[in-house]
């Protein structure tokens, strides 16, 4: 039954696979081993997934049950921590692969641990907003209360390499994939389309809330193109837009001055594609700044109600779409800083990494 506690065999056998040491695999590795893929190396794929996931799995199960200030004991944190457990059994229970029959089996297994684990990040987002009102709000934080903000960084991090790591496998098996994408890599993707595209879904979430959403202008190169994640920048630049649509919209919602538009600048760097996202929304207080990048704060004045079921993508209130943006980019080498003039305005830098050159093992 969900939420009890587990049983001994399964925490035994959870504690014997934490303990062990995770293989780190590079982007490069991910590229050249994936550039054509036969039954041959899906095989080798699954066989290393197969040993891989439970030992990454498990210490994220470990590590839900020992937080402090009780969240552990949340509902929100008892529910991931099951998906968890149950995902290590099913990986654990499944056959050695052997065939490239029980390859296909073991990937359709997978996928489906992935779509269990669609709403890990949510999920624990409310557990830690349920923590956030038992505490009285963040001015009445106790001392000690960053270990939840480096134990969130270290477990979203690690999810991020689990989807990566599933997600990569299962998107080879594409029978017909796009010219220039090796599984969830597109050695050739636009920054602009992408831009485009996630600015577009933003001010679709502002429309629905507001009934109007500030102008979008993007800048740069239209021909210029990097290996990257497209799902990885997209979600990072749909959560900095909600942001700074959301700040435009309600500055100017009650004003007769029409909402200046939100800018998108891409750059093409020696070292880095930078992408800056600059807003005229007011900017945040210099006192708020050191806070936006912890999982406790939110420059939402009404978050979403604890107690409602809520579905589908809010425009702000969990805090976790900046802090999770820079983790996306500090996987792959990149980063995120936010400058913020308030009175004004904010403008975020987002560091992207050539992941073409990269030698180095993924988290």
């Amino acid at each position: 039954m969900a939420s009890e506690p587990v049983a001994r065999a399964v925490a035994e056998e959870l504690a014997r696979w934490g303990a062990m040491r995770q293989t780190g695999v590079s982007l490069r590795y991910m590229m050249e081993f994936g550039a054509r893929p036969t039954e041959r190396t899906l095989l080798l794929a699954a066989q290393f997934l197969h040993k891989e996931l439970p030992i990454r799995i498990a210490r994220r199960a470990l590590d839900l049950e020992s937080l402090p200030f009780g969240l552990s004991s949340k509902p929100a944190i008892l529910k991931v921590r099951d998906w968890y457990v149950d995902s290590f059994r099913d990986i654990r229970s499944f056959p050695e692969v052997r065939s490239p029959k029980d390859e296909l089996t073991f990937t359709e297994m997978i996928k489906m641990i992935r779509v269990r684990h669609t709403n890990v990040v949510p999920t624990i987002a409310l557990g830690v907003q349920q923590l956030k009102k038992d505490l009285g709000g963040s001015k009445a934080f106790p001392p000690g209360i960053d270990a939840i903000h480096q134990f969130l960084d270290r477990f979203y991090m690690s999810r991020i390499g689990i989807r990566m790591l599933i997600g990569q496998h299962v998107a080879l098996h594409d029978p017909d994939p796009e010219p220039g994408v090796i599984g969830l890599i597109n050695t050739k993707m636009s920054p602009m389309t992408v831009a485009q595209i996630a600015s577009e879904d933003a001010r679709a979430i502002c429309m629905r809330e507001y009934g109007s959403a500030p102008d979008v202008d993007i800048y740069g190169d239209p021909d210029f193109t990097f290996p990257y994640v497209t799902p990885h920048l997209h979600l990072m630049i749909f959560e900095l837009m909600k942001n700074s649509l959301r700040a435009v919209q309600e500055r100017y919602m009650n004003s007769d001055k029409h909402a200046p538009p939100v800018r998108i600048i891409v750059a093409d760097g020696a070292e880095d594609v930078t992408i800056k996202i600059s807003d005229e929304g007011g900017g945040i207080p210099r006192s708020g700044l050191s806070r936006i990048f912890t999982y406790l704060y939110s420059t939402a004045e009404n978050p979403p109600d604890l107690d409602e079921h809520n579905e589908g993508v809010t425009m702000a209130g969990y805090g976790y779409g900046i802090p999770i943006s820079r983790l996306y980019a500090r996987y792959f080498g990149g980063d995120l800083q936010i400058i913020s003039m308030e009175g004004y305005g904010t403008d975020a830098y987002l560091h992207l990494s050539r992941l073409g050159d990269s030698e180095e093992p993924l988290p």
